[in-house]
């Protein structure tokens, strides 16, 4: 790796999501996967998970993300992130938590699982629920919330923004505090998967990026980590305001230190996403080969991936994301370009911002 050229990412692996399972207990409209029920053909067993945990350790020390799908469901879960833990990964676990009792988080805390997240996308059950596919999913996620908290397990709050919930984001991020969320991280809806199924619940651009600015603001001051996922313009919201958080973060704000040593669209550069056969993509949106852990070291296919080597490739970039001046900390989502165009380096097709120089490379 170039690490003297700028317009060439760094591919320091910071975090890795792997779907050990498909299988789940809810039915998600937004959700990848396109099934409820399992088990599926193809899962990485025991032996090849813990290899590919090794592979990974081997040259990196990533947060690993065990998700799904509901990865309680696997019943190896708690010896594969003990694993992972011994071997000195970071490894933290994404739930509905309907599943979670007092119990299972003393289970998930012994194992070395570090932080939990769950998805929360209504302030009630009724829009949650209507979300989530399934009746009494808001009330089995506050009560393993609950039980999590009773435990000691550290847990944040995701929301995936759509058209049905944005009038209540407010509402759930204060939802978030009064739970004791240690973060909220709100995703932006990227119609992928049964998502396809919900393009026309997508915000405007305008609405996007009104959100985002919102967003930005309330991390200044709040006490909890505050992160915008699946949504690169924060990113370069956050620097056009720069000198103005920065002054604001001395009074007691949680985010900004965060989002000075990350970027927007982290796929193929810092972050990647495994899928439950072994599929290594860019992300859980962009479903691209990349390569097969089952055929191909881990370690390999990271470094010498060709979608992943354009990807740390700016300069590859086309439209206005490859004249953008905040390319280097946005990126654009590769994932809505690619399902947009069929062209993964196209730019962002829900970014209003018109960069300042440079031309188009399309």
């Amino acid at each position: 790796m170039d690490t003297c050229n700028k317009s060439i990412l760094p591919d320091t692996l910071r975090m890795v999501a792997w779907e050990v399972t498909r299988s789940c207990n809810l039915a998600c409209v937004h959700c990848r996967a396109a099934s409820v029920c399992g088990p599926y053909a193809g899962e990485l067993t025991t032996d090849e998970g813990k290899k590919l945990l090794d592979d990974i350790a081997s040259f990196s020390n990533p947060v690993i993300i065990l998700t799904g799908g509901e990865p309680l469901l696997r019943p190896d879960i708690y010896e594969l992130a003990a694993y992972g833990d011994k071997k000195g990964l970071r490894m933290v676990l994404a739930t509905n938590a309907t599943l979670v009792t007092e119990a299972i988080a003393r289970k998930m805390l012994e194992a070395g699982i570090k932080r939990v997240s769950v998805s929360i996308d209504g302030l009630d059950a009724e829009s949650h629920d209507r979300f989530r596919g399934v009746p009494g999913a808001f009330d089995g996620s506050m009560a393993g919330i609950a039980a999590m908290r009773k435990a000691g397990m550290e847990f944040q709050i995701n929301t995936t923004i759509t058209q049905a919930n944005l009038a209540q984001i407010e509402g759930i991020l204060e939802l978030a505090l009064r739970l004791g969320a240690a973060a909220h991280h709100i995703f932006l809806l990227v119609p992928t998967g049964r998502g396809k199924d919900l393009a026309d619940q997508e915000i405007t651009p305008g609405d996007y990026e009104k959100t985002l600015h919102w967003f930005s603001e309330k991390s200044r001051t709040c006490p909890i980590q505050l992160k915008a996922t699946c949504a690169p313009h924060y990113y370069r919201i956050f620097h056009q305001g720069k000198k103005q958080a920065s002054a604001a973060s001395t009074a007691g704000g949680h985010g900004h230190p965060f989002h000075t040593m990350t970027r927007g669209c982290m796929g193929g550069s810092s972050f990647c996403f495994i899928s439950h056969t072994g599929q290594v993509q860019p992300c859980g949106y962009l479903e691209l080969d990349c390569g097969q852990v089952k055929e191909k070291a881990f370690a390999e296919i990271w470094k010498n991936s060709e979608i992943f080597r354009n990807l740390r490739d700016l300069q590859q970039f086309k439209g206005k994301c490859g004249r953008c001046e905040f390319i280097r900390v946005c990126g654009g989502c590769r994932a809505r370009a690619y399902e947009t165009t069929g062209d993964y380096l196209a730019e962002e097709p829900f970014c209003i911002y018109e960069p300042k120089h440079g031309r188009d490379r399309s």
